[in-house]
């Protein structure tokens, strides 16, 4: 019955996609407002920190992404102001855009909050790895660890799409199996909604083609594809048990297959911390 269940249900969240009927959340007006003051030629730091200093969770959130290992400069930072002047527009963009992730979907189920937890653990360990990846290759730190929080995003449509259907919240083992089978998919039409960059585009897309080939440098791709891997490791996932000297993206990153990052004493503990401030 599981099987049928999700056949049919796999069909329908695919028609429903591709005729615009599954529903795909807006970016909250907070973020357009921080993207619209960012492109604005004649606005400063001080303005684009007064629309981030409108939400107050967003400001607190921003506050402790400045402080975290990742930018931790000599001066605590204690104030919006302060955070945007020490990161710059790039890392404020892309900062803003993944802490606002969490505020998109409201589990209203039992089972979806407990999904939606599950990817928030997961998408915020991913990025902080993506982020330590970053200074492997010639990849900007805040764009690793934005790529790395919206690789599943996809996921939140099909999770929302589930509270409307008792069957599903009755079947959690179908729900995540659709879950897995078209988050890719959702989450490539997700973010081209969004009208983010190609290339976080296509880490949605193609994260998980663990065979994945080009004749490029490392890219986007590469590191996030390589972090969802170590993220998984140790853990019960059908990816703990990939073979990571399999994976070109391991070699493009020139990594060394038998140690995880989250393991070695200089990066772990800055994982942990990055990950901890994303997480508010």
């Amino acid at each position: 019955m599981s099987t049928e269940l999700k056949n049919k249900l796999l069909v329908e969240l695919i028609d429903d996609l591709e005729n615009d009927r599954l529903v795909l959340p807006s970016l909250p007006e907070v973020a357009l407002k921080v993207r619209d003051a960012l492109d604005d030629e004649n606005a400063n730091s001080r303005d684009v920190a007064k629309v981030i200093a409108s939400d107050a969770a967003l400001s607190a959130r921003l506050i402790a992404v400045a402080n975290s290992p990742m930018l931790r400069g000599n001066k605590q930072i204690d104030s919006v102001d302060m955070a945007v002047t020490r990161m710059g527009n790039s890392l404020v963009r892309n900062t803003v855009n993944s802490l606002i992730v969490q505020q998109i979907f409201q589990p209203t189920t039992e089972v979806t909050d407990r999904l939606f937890h599950r990817f928030w653990e997961h998408s915020t360990e991913v990025a902080a790895i993506s982020q330590a990846l970053a200074s492997f290759v010639k990849i900007k730190p805040d764009q690793a660890m934005l790529a790395g929080l919206v690789h599943d995003i996809g996921a939140l449509p099909i999770i929302k799409y589930a509270e409307d259907m008792p069957e599903l919240l009755e079947n959690e083992g179908v729900l995540e199996e659709l879950i897995a089978e078209l988050h890719t998919t959702v989450g490539t039409a997700l973010l081209s909604k969004w009208e983010f960059p190609q290339e976080i585009i296509n880490v949605a897309a193609k994260h998980e083609d663990l065979q994945r080939t080009h004749d490029e440098t490392a890219d986007l791709v590469d590191v996030v594809s390589v972090a969802n891997l170590q993220s998984y490791f140790g853990k019960e996932h059908p990816h703990a048990s990939a073979d990571w000297s399999a994976v070109p993206a391991f070699a493009k990153l020139g990594l060394d297959t038998e140690v995880s990052i989250v393991d070695m004493e200089d990066t772990g503990e800055a994982i942990r911390e990055v990950a901890d401030a994303l997480r508010g």
